[in-house]
Protein backbone atom coordinates (compact mmCIF):
# COMPACT_ATOMS: atom_id res chain seq x y z
CA UNK A 1 0.00 0.00 0.00
CA UNK A 2 3.00 2.48 0.30
CA UNK A 3 4.18 1.76 -2.71
CA UNK A 4 0.90 2.85 -4.39
CA UNK A 5 0.39 5.68 -2.43
CA UNK A 6 4.10 7.12 -3.23
CA UNK A 7 3.88 6.14 -6.90
CA UNK A 8 2.82 9.04 -9.86
CA UNK A 9 0.04 8.69 -11.64
CA UNK A 10 1.08 9.26 -15.20
CA UNK A 11 -3.00 9.09 -16.08
CA UNK A 12 -2.97 12.62 -16.44
CA UNK A 13 -5.45 14.34 -18.77
CA UNK A 14 -2.65 15.61 -21.18
CA UNK A 15 -0.96 11.82 -21.63
CA UNK A 16 -4.84 10.57 -22.40
CA UNK A 17 -5.68 13.17 -25.10
CA UNK A 18 -1.78 12.75 -26.72
CA UNK A 19 -2.61 8.96 -26.56
CA UNK A 20 -6.50 9.07 -28.33
CA UNK A 21 -5.01 11.53 -30.66
CA UNK A 22 -2.00 9.27 -31.63
CA UNK A 23 -4.52 6.50 -32.22
CA UNK A 24 -7.28 9.02 -34.62
CA UNK A 25 -3.76 10.28 -36.92
CA UNK A 26 -1.68 6.97 -36.86
CA UNK A 27 -2.25 3.73 -34.10
CA UNK A 28 1.73 3.58 -33.74
CA UNK A 29 1.17 6.60 -32.16
CA UNK A 30 -1.33 5.94 -29.52
CA UNK A 31 0.88 2.60 -28.70
CA UNK A 32 3.53 4.65 -28.24
CA UNK A 33 1.87 7.13 -26.00
CA UNK A 34 -0.16 4.15 -24.22
CA UNK A 35 3.84 2.44 -23.53
CA UNK A 36 4.68 5.82 -21.89
CA UNK A 37 2.04 6.55 -19.80
CA UNK A 38 2.32 3.01 -18.31
CA UNK A 39 5.90 1.97 -18.15
CA UNK A 40 7.32 5.38 -18.83
CA UNK A 41 9.15 6.17 -15.61
CA UNK A 42 9.87 2.64 -15.54
CA UNK A 43 11.99 2.74 -18.84
CA UNK A 44 13.78 6.11 -17.19
CA UNK A 45 15.09 4.22 -14.53
CA UNK A 46 16.13 1.29 -16.41
CA UNK A 47 17.98 3.57 -18.97
CA UNK A 48 19.53 5.44 -16.05
CA UNK A 49 20.60 2.12 -14.75
CA UNK A 50 22.74 0.53 -17.60
CA UNK A 51 24.02 4.10 -18.31
CA UNK A 52 25.52 3.64 -14.99
CA UNK A 53 26.66 0.47 -15.81
CA UNK A 54 28.57 1.03 -18.76
CA UNK A 55 30.04 4.52 -17.21
CA UNK A 56 31.62 2.20 -14.38
CA UNK A 57 32.84 -0.66 -17.07
CA UNK A 58 34.68 2.12 -18.94
CA UNK A 59 36.05 3.82 -15.66
CA UNK A 60 38.35 0.80 -14.88
CA UNK A 61 40.29 1.64 -18.07
CA UNK A 62 42.35 -1.78 -18.86
CA UNK A 63 45.65 -1.18 -21.33
CA UNK A 64 44.83 -1.15 -24.36
CA UNK A 65 41.75 1.35 -24.26
CA UNK A 66 41.99 5.01 -24.19
CA UNK A 67 42.39 6.95 -21.41
CA UNK A 68 40.61 10.58 -21.06
CA UNK A 69 43.58 12.28 -21.93
CA UNK A 70 43.54 11.13 -25.24
CA UNK A 71 46.50 8.24 -25.35
CA UNK A 72 46.66 5.17 -23.88
CA UNK A 73 46.62 3.93 -20.04
CA UNK A 74 49.70 3.50 -18.63
CA UNK A 75 50.57 -0.24 -18.30
CA UNK A 76 53.27 0.03 -15.59
CA UNK A 77 55.89 -1.32 -17.63
CA UNK A 78 58.13 1.47 -18.52
CA UNK A 79 59.85 -0.40 -21.91
CA UNK A 80 56.87 -1.29 -23.14
CA UNK A 81 55.34 2.25 -22.96
CA UNK A 82 58.31 3.51 -24.29
CA UNK A 83 58.19 0.71 -27.12
CA UNK A 84 54.15 0.96 -27.58
CA UNK A 85 54.64 5.25 -27.70
CA UNK A 86 57.53 4.77 -30.34
CA UNK A 87 55.25 2.41 -32.84
CA UNK A 88 52.22 4.62 -32.76
CA UNK A 89 54.37 7.49 -33.61
CA UNK A 90 56.08 4.95 -36.69
CA UNK A 91 52.43 4.44 -37.74
CA UNK A 92 50.95 7.73 -37.68
CA UNK A 93 54.08 8.49 -40.01
CA UNK A 94 52.98 6.19 -42.42
CA UNK A 95 49.19 7.40 -42.02
CA UNK A 96 50.64 10.64 -43.36
CA UNK A 97 52.80 9.50 -45.69
CA UNK A 98 49.66 7.32 -47.19
CA UNK A 99 48.11 10.41 -46.99
CA UNK A 100 49.85 12.45 -49.19
CA UNK A 101 50.48 9.51 -51.86
CA UNK A 102 46.44 9.51 -51.73
CA UNK A 103 46.43 13.43 -52.18
CA UNK A 104 49.04 13.04 -55.36
CA UNK A 105 46.97 10.01 -56.98
CA UNK A 106 43.62 12.64 -56.46
CA UNK A 107 45.66 14.97 -58.13
CA UNK A 108 47.04 12.93 -61.10
CA UNK A 109 43.21 11.41 -61.59
CA UNK A 110 41.99 15.08 -62.04
CA UNK A 111 44.73 15.77 -64.51
CA UNK A 112 44.26 12.73 -66.38
CA UNK A 113 40.17 13.77 -66.49
CA UNK A 114 41.34 16.91 -67.86
CA UNK A 115 43.58 15.34 -70.85
CA UNK A 116 41.08 13.14 -71.55
CA UNK A 117 38.01 16.15 -71.87
CA UNK A 118 40.42 17.77 -73.60
CA UNK A 119 40.92 15.50 -76.46
CA UNK A 120 37.51 14.22 -76.58
CA UNK A 121 36.91 17.98 -77.16
CA UNK A 122 39.51 18.43 -79.89
CA UNK A 123 37.68 15.13 -81.52
CA UNK A 124 34.20 16.67 -81.34
CA UNK A 125 35.98 20.17 -83.11
CA UNK A 126 37.63 18.36 -85.51
CA UNK A 127 34.40 16.41 -86.57
CA UNK A 128 32.43 19.43 -86.29
CA UNK A 129 34.45 21.68 -88.66
CA UNK A 130 34.53 18.47 -91.34
CA UNK A 131 30.86 18.49 -90.83
CA UNK A 132 30.54 21.84 -91.71
CA UNK A 133 33.24 22.39 -94.47
CA UNK A 134 31.67 19.27 -95.88
CA UNK A 135 28.12 20.75 -96.21
CA UNK A 136 29.58 23.95 -97.73
CA UNK A 137 31.13 22.10 -100.44
CA UNK A 138 28.28 20.14 -100.65
CA UNK A 139 25.73 23.68 -101.02
CA UNK A 140 28.55 25.20 -103.70
CA UNK A 141 28.50 21.81 -105.45
CA UNK A 142 24.60 21.85 -105.82
CA UNK A 143 24.42 25.95 -106.46
CA UNK A 144 26.83 24.92 -109.71
CA UNK A 145 24.58 21.95 -110.42
CA UNK A 146 21.60 24.60 -110.56
CA UNK A 147 23.57 27.12 -112.36
CA UNK A 148 24.64 24.45 -114.89
CA UNK A 149 20.99 23.81 -115.34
Amino acid sequence: MAQAATAKSSWKGQHIALMILGFILFWPLGLAMLAYIIWGEEMREMFQDMKSRLKSHTDGACCGTKSYKGGFAKTGNVAFDDYRKAEMERLEEERRKLEAEKAEFEDFLVELRRVKDQEEFDRFMKNRHNQQSASTASKSEQEEAKSDA
